[in-house]
């Protein structure tokens, strides 16, 4: 079905509108299809998002090279020999968009469709409350529609700064990074957050010389600090010259638009070939006419939402990274999922905002999730630790600067996690169900796992929260008695 099939007077009536085809929007359209409800999607650019064309699938398609490229000039530790390593950055370009393109069926206009969902490729905008108009893509008559229900879900867009001379630049983002055919010789990263790290550390280790500025203390400023200092341990064995409690003072523009010098507030000035920019990203909000439906923005800029992702226009809600919830793509999923069954079975199921997991892909990876270790004191949990220089699987890989901790209550339930190392993110996974079904530490630890693996550390850490538990108060009493009463009774 497509936008043909759209009444020949060119207005329509659903039941609910979708405004945005990244993951929210996607699965919000096809959750609501799935329950029979008369669905229009509208997508101003391309289907997919961000995490199919400029997040997730390429960055992770990127790091997978570059990683590729780290093991064959570290092969020499395991005994293996790889001579003259070299870089085609047009076929690591070739293979980061062979992944998106590989992807991209899934998330067209006709797998929506198959669902039962229309899809109209144009810009949407709202002119009332219940009310909103489309200008298709392809110079057709606007289309007026009439909801019953809306979801706003169209993310963010990376964010540039002012600051000055930066105009003379032409730079680089999240958003067009990928665009690149030719390698820079020297790239500048400005932000060290999740996307700048991961960025950096891919560039390097392709060959790359990269100079990472960050204006905070440290790099990955939300993660655990020690997590922090063995990721800048690693950034630097890949030869990222690391720059923290630094500024950009100014930048002075090369000839060409693209090359240019940093001038620091360290004192010193740092020569480019391309200047990357990850310091943070901003709601898409331009053009919606949100003020026409009622629709208020909070503080930061962000669709102002309440727990069960409604805005202030009762029959209006909203997804994803537009919302002001954590920019995660599993969280956007989740999200879409979730306010496409409460705008279509009226029901008000609440965000789950304590069980979040998130992982930055640099190497070694960090995921967490729930509670921090340093927030486990205030709220009366004990942090249990597992070194991976203790984990078998990491000698044997000979990966051993990691970590797994655990934050627990008094009754042994998981209350948090950080994981430190190669696949933390595929680990993170059992922390995080822990933490959203208050499993403790005692179930984990009676559960077996799979040897030699990573996941190793967080079953051993589970079980040092058990063994302490056992040696203390009424349980150690009752195991002691327990003991007794067996050596007496076996004589």
């Amino acid at each position: 079905m497509t936008d043909a099939s759209l009444p020949a007077a060119r207005d329509t009536d659903v039941e609910l509108l979708v405004i945005g085809a990244g993951t929210a929007g996607l699965v919000a359209a096809k959750t609501a299809a799935r329950f029979g409800a008369s669905t229009l999607l509208v997508e101003v650019h391309r289907m997919g998002g961000d995490c199919l064309w400029t997040g997730c699938v390429p960055s992770k398609s990127l790091i997978a090279a570059a990683d590729t490229a780290a093991r064959a000039r570290d092969g020499e530790r395991y005994g293996v020999h790889v001579d003259g390593v070299r870089i085609d950055f047009a076929a690591v370009m070739r293979h980061v968009h062979a992944a998106i393109h590989e992807i991209e069926p899934a998330d067209s206009a006709e797998t929506v469709e198959a669902t039962g969902a229309r899809v109209v490729m144009g810009r949407a905008r709202f002119t009332g409350p219940r009310t909103a108009e489309v200008m298709p893509a392809d110079g057709g008559d606007a289309i007026t529609v009439r909801f019953r229900q809306a979801i706003i879900a169209t993310g963010s867009a990376p964010d540039v700064p002012e600051l000055p001379g930066i105009e003379g630049v032409a730079v680089l983002t999240s958003d067009d990074v990928w665009d690149l055919t030719e390698q820079p010789e020297r790239l500048a990263v400005l932000g060290a957050g999740a996307i700048g790290s991961e960025l950096s550390q891919a560039f390097a280790r392709l060959g790359t010389r990269v100079t990472l500025v960050q204006r905070n203390a440290r790099v990955l400023p939300k993660e655990d600090p020690d997590a922090s200092a063995l990721v800048v341990a690693a950034m630097q064995r890949d030869g990222i010259d690391v720059r923290v409690s630094t500024t950009v003072e100014r930048v002075e523009a090369g000839a060409d638009g693209r090359a240019g010098i940093l001038h620091l507030s360290d004192g010193t000035a740092v020569p480019f070939d391309r200047l990357l920019v990850a310091l943070g990203r901003t709601p898409r909000i331009a053009g919606l006419g949100l003020e026409a439906a009622g629709v208020r923005l909070d503080e930061r800029g962000y669709v102002a939402v309440d727990s069960a992702l409604r805005t202030s226009n009762r029959r209006i809600w909203s997804a994803g990274d537009v919302s002001g919830l954590p920019q995660f793509t599993h969280i956007a999923g989740v999200n879409g999922s979730l306010v496409a069954t409460n705008a279509v079975l009226g029901l008000r199921r609440a965000v789950d905002a304590d069980a979040v997991p998130r992982v930055t892909f640099t190497h070694p990876e960090v995921a967490a999730v729930g509670m921090s270790p340093a927030d486990a004191a205030a709220a009366g949990c004990v942090v249990r630790e597992v070194q991976h220089a203790h984990t078998d699987r990491a000698i044997a890989e000979g990966e051993m600067a990691g970590f797994t901790r655990l934050v627990v209550d008094a009754k042994g339930r998981v209350h948090g996690a950080v994981i430190v190392g190669p696949r933390a993110g595929e680990s993170i996974g059992e922390a995080a169900l822990a933490v959203r079904q208050g499993i403790s530490t005692s179930a984990i630890a009676s559960t077996t796992h799979p040897y030699p693996t990573y996941s190793d550390a967080l079953w051993n850490a589970a079980i040092a929260d058990v063994r302490v538990r056992l040696e203390r108060g009424a349980v150690a009493g009752a195991i002691r008695m327990l003991a007794r009463w067996r050596r007496f009774t076996t004589r």
